[in-house]
């Protein structure tokens, strides 16, 4: 939908936060509870989630008494009551609570009555999803308005809650892009695109939690002994995954390179949608699913497997309600970054109780978490720029063999297109050479050399690049080999502009990938 929309005006223009005034206001508990709290006393209470039904709300209450002793309770409202929010209560029947107070005690999540326009400046894309929507009375010859509750999914204010009046009623759960107007006003954003984006974006979270990094996957499996409990379709599946992992000599040429992105598994879904077997050529997420079907047949009937399915599955599918039911998940720390390139190692621990073939199960489920990690970044950083740049983003994850070690390299193209501006007598395969902007990202981890970066962006067939080194002899060492470095690619003839080495890592920006431009020296 497209439109204006009006955050709620401020009591005091100073504020940036108000809470709900509710004043005698009761909430009914779903399940009456005798003696929650004794009489005379008061306990604190924190709204853990939030539901519309009908013209009511249901809440899920932590409710900690003066004693220290904490309990969750199911409770309606008249209210909404915006997840996060602070509240004292009283307990005047068994079937009730009674807020204590005139207001619900502040919080740092309470509702969001303006934008800071200093954190979030004018035309910056704000996207959210409807938790609640009431048509507020209509005076005579008015429009009518409808108020709604938005949770913030994006920029420094994710996790916050926007209240604001629309012309039109919000379904609840839609997802809403809006761009902001002022400190008051928001803009609709059609979502025949974002949508897609934010569901990308919402599922990357929960792959990202649920990741383990691919070295750890293939050093159980080099370690995997062969005994009757394997069994010989699973320890084929094992030799056919290990086997098809390119070593260095394969990607120091560009034909081996070329074949080893191909069967990095990031491509897999493309090759079936063109009808192509899986069975055909090497595929490093195939060989994955094909080991993980061969674990779940292995395991014993008396695995706890299936409810680690099950738990897995709804995670997946429900993402929204699991973090509901668990709570403060998300609340109590930090949200992760997804698209922050390299993405970071991850290792799952064993557990005392289980068989060294259900961890190796877990392990291979991490990993093609991380494979779909890369994918759905690789989705969520392809889009048009704020200039109106096309950008597509592969990004991805090649375990490579260095002698006797596995060394995942992680490496990410980006291909930006620029708008064509056609020149007199300038041939067209000159004019889409010069519309095109490069950029690649390295990351690997190599003894002795340790952690190493490499970013360089190529343009008109002219070369910069950086190279970060975290330890600083690594750095001298490759500070007293770039001109015989730039030496090489002149040869081949690449215009090399710009070429250093740096000790540490890359900067981040507080802008996301997508935002982010290298300057260009050329242009």
């Amino acid at each position: 939908m497209t439109g204006d929309m009006n955050i709620q005006p401020l009591p005091q223009p100073t504020a940036t936060t108000r809470t709900p005034a509710v004043g005698g206001e009761l909430l009914k508990l779903l399940t009456p509870v005798e003696g929650l709290i004794a009489a005379g006393q008061t306990a604190s209470a924190e709204v853990l989630s939030l539901k519309q039904a009908d013209q009511t709300f249901q809440l899920l209450l932590k409710v900690t008494l003066e004693s220290g002793r904490q309990t969750t309770v199911q409770a309606t409202s008249a209210q909404p009551l915006p997840q996060g929010t602070s509240l004292a209560v009283t307990q005047p029947s068994a079937s009730n609570l009674a807020i204590a107070v005139q207001q619900s005690v502040a919080s740092s999540v309470a509702t969001l009555t303006r934008i800071d326009t200093a954190q979030l400046p004018v035309g910056t894309l704000l996207q959210g999803k409807v938790i609640t929507s009431q048509a507020l009375p209509q005076l005579p010859g008015q429009p009518a308005v409808y108020r709604s509750l938005v949770s913030l999914l994006n920029t420094a204010q994710a996790g916050s809650t926007l209240d604001i009046d629309s012309p039109r009623p919000l379904r609840i759960g839609t997802l809403l892009s809006a761009q902001v107007q002022d400190a008051q006003t928001l803009k609709f954003i059609p979502l025949s695109n974002r949508q897609e984006q934010l569901a990308v974006s919402q599922q990357l979270v929960t792959q990202v939690n649920r990741q383990g990094s691919l070295d750890s996957l293939i050093s159980a499996l080099q370690a995997l002994p062969a005994t009757d409990e394997t069994g010989v379709e699973l320890r084929a599946a094992v030799t056919r995954l290990l086997a098809n992992l390119p070593d260095v000599q394969q990607l120091s040429t560009p034909k081996g390179l070329a074949q080893a992105l191909a069967a990095s598994g990031v491509f897999l879904e493309s090759k079936l949608l063109a009808g192509q077997p899986p069975s055909v050529a090497a595929d490093l997420k195939g060989d994955l699913l094909k080991l993980i079907a061969q674990l779940t047949t292995t395991l014993p009937a008396s695995t706890n497997l299936g409810a680690v399915i099950a738990a897995n599955t709804l995670a997946q599918a429900l993402p929204s309600f699991v973090r509901n039911a668990l709570g403060t998940l998300g609340q109590v720390s930090a949200k992760p970054q997804p698209t922050g390139f390299p993405l970071p190692s991850r290792l799952l621990k064993g557990q005392d109780d289980e068989g060294d073939l259900e961890h190796l199960l877990r392990l291979a489920a991490a990993a093609v978490s991380r494979l779909q990690s890369h994918q759905l970044s690789s989705l969520e950083q392809t889009g048009l720029t704020d200039d109106g740049r096309l950008m597509s983003t592969w990004q991805l994850e090649i375990p490579m063999r260095n002698l006797q070690d596995i060394v995942p390299l992680q490496v990410k193209f980006q291909r930006e297109e620029t708008p064509p501006r056609e020149q007199p007598n300038e041939r067209r395969e000159e004019r889409e050479a010069k519309q095109q902007l490069w950029r690649v990202e390295l990351a690997f981890d190599l003894e002795p050399l340790g952690p190493l970066q490499v970013q360089a962006q190529l343009l008109s067939g002219s070369l910069s690049s950086q190279l970060w080194a975290e330890r600083p002899y690594t750095a001298n060492l490759i500070e007293r080999n770039l001109a015989a470095l730039r030496e090489r690619l002149v040869t081949c003839g690449v215009n090399v502009t710009d070429l250093d080495c740096h000790v540490g890592i890359p900067p981040k920006g507080p802008k996301t990938r997508l935002e982010q431009r290298w300057v260009d020296e050329t242009a």
